[in-house]
């Protein structure tokens, strides 16, 4: 069976929308696991959810001399997480992979596997979080052995607008992994609207320029409820102004004050990017595994996908209008 999300994703009118989690900590007992997956699909089951996201977590202290502020432990297979809540839910699952661990061939294996074993249809492919780390297969490989492969993936990538903000050519680095099968793309946190509102111009410009059309472009948000979690944001290098920065933490509410940011923020995008034609989507997060972030995440994915149905409805509203 092919992807479900590939169908739902093609009708560029409507946004997708997408929980996403990490798996529990390697070596926790299956019956534990279990009860973790239990426990996520009962915060879900009064939301309006398209399909969850469940990350291949990597140890990223390559990436920067700071230390990490939480210690980083394995997680359980997430291919078989996956599985789990695709079960549990009835939904499709988009499965995280970080490629630089494996060779082609082991790649390969795996592309096999996860298919046949575990019934994944819906991948991103990550790369080594920094040219320090050791890669035994680049990213470019990974999505070149990918397209070769027998199996018809939903291959998506990542897209960082803050690498942008310092490089200036993420929107080039985009229609690259378009043109090596990526078919969306699902962007780090967002806590900094204008960084990803000039990356998404910029691609869009491109995209006109070579005639290419937009890939779905997937939103992250995530709440945040104390310096302990902005400090993590921090370390992953997602950008949080300064003025965002004391705002959330001298609120009496940390936790809702972030939730109006997203909202803000998402309003700022949706402004800026909804005249672009690119098809949009959104993914909430809990960055942490604590109960009040996770429970904050829930309420976050429901005000922000009705603020992204609402502008979507009008739009199509003033497209019919006019």
């Amino acid at each position: 069976m092919d992807s479900v999300l590939r169908a739902k994703s093609e009708d560029a009118k409507f946004g997708v929308y997408f929980i996403g989690t990490t798996p529990p900590r390697d070596g926790v007992p299956l019956e534990k696991v279990e009860e973790v997956a239990n426990k996520l699909v009962a915060r879900l089951d009064k939301i309006d959810f398209d399909g969850l996201i469940v990350y291949d977590i990597q140890d990223e202290s390559s990436r920067t001399d700071v230390t990490r502020p939480f210690p980083f432990n394995k997680t359980f297979e997430p291919c078989h997480y996956s599985q789990m809540l695709g079960y549990k839910t009835k939904k499709p699952v988009i499965t995280y992979k970080s490629v630089a661990s494996r060779d082609e061939s082991e790649f390969n294996q795996w592309l096999d596997n996860s298919w046949q074993l575990y019934g994944v249809r819906d991948i991103v492919l990550v790369g080594s979080p920094s040219s320090k780390g050791q890669q035994k297969l680049s990213l470019n490989a990974a999505y070149q052995a990918q397209l070769n492969h027998r199996h018809n993936y939903y291959v998506g990538g990542v897209t960082i607008a803050e690498r942008h903000a310092k490089k200036g050519d993420e929107h080039l680095r985009l229609i690259e992994k378009d043109k090596q099968g990526c078919e969306y793309f699902i962007s780090q946190a967002v806590y900094d609207a204008p960084a990803t509102i000039d990356m998404l111009s910029s691609y869009a410009r491109e995209c006109r320029a070579q005639n290419i059309r937009p890939k779905r472009m997937v939103l992250t948000f995530t709440p945040c409820g104390s310096e302990s979690t902005m400090d993590f944001m921090n370390w992953l290098g997602i950008s949080i102004p300064e003025s965002t920065r004391w705002r959330i933490l001298e609120s009496s509410n940390p936790l809702a004050e972030s939730i109006k940011v997203c909202r803000n923020n998402l309003n700022q995008i949706i402004e800026a990017v909804m005249p672009l034609n690119i098809p949009l989507g959104l993914n909430i997060e809990s960055l942490t595994n604590r109960k009040e972030e996770i429970d904050a995440s829930i309420r976050l994915y429901k005000l922000l996908k009705a603020t992204l149905d609402m502008a979507l409805a009008e739009r199509e509203l003033n497209s019919i209008d006019s």
